[in-house]
Order: C-alpha cells, then structure tokens, then sequence
C-alpha cells in the first residue's frame, strides 16, 4: 500500500469540483472496513472457502434451503449489524452536496443508504427485503431478524409456508432489468466515474465504468489491488477507502 499523495489528491478533488455529473460505483472494498468479507480476495475471499454453486445458487435455494441459509444467515447477520464506515459517509455527504449524482454499487448490504445516500443503484440486489417466489408477499429483514438469526430458522411466507428468498443476485438469475437500466442511465450521463473497492472482476456490472469511459468520462479508481481499467485513470489509488475518499470528499468540499 502506498502514501497517499497529498498533492495527487488535491488534483483529484479538482476533477471533482469541475465535473457535472460524477457517480460512484462501488465493490466490497468499501465495506470490509465496516468487517464484512468479500468474496474474491485471495485467501480470505468467501469463494476461496466454498464453492458458489453449492451453496448461492437458485437452485440450492429450491432444492436444498437448508443448506443455503446455513451459508447465507452468517453474511446477513454481519452485515445487519455492521455500521457504515467513512468511506460510506463521505460518498453520502458528496451526494447530498450535489457533487455526486447516484451510487452504483455490488454490495447486498443497505450500507450506503444507511450512512445517508439516497441515490443508490443495487445491481446486485439487497439483503434488506425478501421475496416469496410464490406470491410475490414482500418482507424486511428486520421485521424477521428474531426468527433467522436468533433461533435460526429458515423465514417461510406466512401464506405459502415456501421459504422467503432475500433480494440478492444469486447465481444463476438474471440482473434486475430496472437495476440495470437505472446503472446504465447514470453511467451514459457520468462525467467522473469513481471505482471505489473494486476489483472490477465480475461482469457484467464492470462494464458500466468501460462504457462511462468510452463516451469520455474521467475515470478515478480507489481499489487496494490493480485492476484491468487502472491503465485508463486520470488517479489510482491503491489504499484503503477508509484513507482515501474521506480526505478526497473533504478536500471537494472545503475548498
């Protein structure tokens, strides 16, 4: 990891200032400061200790429930307690100050919404709410929480008695077309596009900064790791977001 630039930065937040649309797109970078795990990272990865397709699919989902929320109810736990961290705040403050239109993030876990952002895109989904595939009933997480996490059980529809699916992206199903398009208006406006705690690994979400690019967006990307865009930033930076977007969202705002 290196230093940050201070005067690096300085040119950043000048970017900023000039931009007329920038958007944020976010990955579990951002998040594991606040000590929820991702998924790829080498050694700690959640896929590097269980095999997706066994445990996070549609299908697992409806032939083997059990075996789906014993791998699911640990991640929902963490991540319902977890707290935003400032990185979080910061992209919120620079939303509500009108520098930053929208947030597009990976993550499942409602936390740049909790630290105050209210243009978020979830390609992903969310864990916060759940579905019943069979009558479409919808429920929130914390109106369930007592029975999923402390007595842990499988949350079944109160109608249907079939088990409660969360709105999260599983393998094998397709990406909210709303989702989608809602992430693809903002980037065909985007200006400025910061990649924040992303390895830009997984399609087809990493595609959306590719094409803000293509169109003549700045690209900025904050990510600990390299990733196959940094040859195209005006700044990377590989520090953790939690050094590096607050200093940034301070230096927009106070000058």
């Amino acid at each position: 990891m290196s230093q940050i630039s201070e005067e690096k930065l300085e040119r950043a937040a000048g970017l900023f200032r000039k931009a007329k649309y920038a958007v944020a797109f976010t990955g579990a970078g951002i998040s594991t400061p606040s000590g929820i795990p991702d998924f790829r990272s080498n050694k700690s990865g959640l896929w590097e200790k269980e095999n997706p397709n066994e445990v996070a699919s549609l299908t697992v989902f409806n032939t083997k429930p059990e075996t789906f929320f014993d791998w699911f109810r640990p991640l929902a736990r963490t991540a319902f307690l977890a707290f935003p961290n400032q990185a979080h705040i910061a992209l919120a403050k620079l939303e509500e100050a009108g520098i930053i239109k929208a947030v597009i993030t990976q993550n499942i876990d409602n936390l740049h919404q909790r630290a105050g952002s209210t243009n978020v895109v979830e390609v992903h989904g969310t864990m916060n709410t759940f579905t019943c595939l069979s009558c479409g009933k919808h429920h929130r997480l914390s109106d369930i929480a007592g029975s999923f996490f402390d007595r842990d059980e499988i949350p079944f529809c109160e109608i249907c008695r079939k088990p409660l699916k969360p709105d999260v992206i599983l393998f094998e199903e397709l990406l909210s077309m709303k989702a989608w398009a809602d992430a693809e208006m903002h980037f065909e406006k985007a200006d400025l596009v910061l990649v924040a705690g992303s390895s830009l690994e997984v399609t087809p979400a990493n595609s959306l900064p590719v094409h803000a690019h293509r169109k003549g967006a700045i690209l900025m990307i904050n990510n600990l790791s390299d990733t196959f865009l940094d040859g195209y930033a005006e700044f990377v930076f590989h520090n953790n977001v939690v050094d590096t977007i607050p200093k940034l969202a301070n230096l927009i705002l106070n000058t």
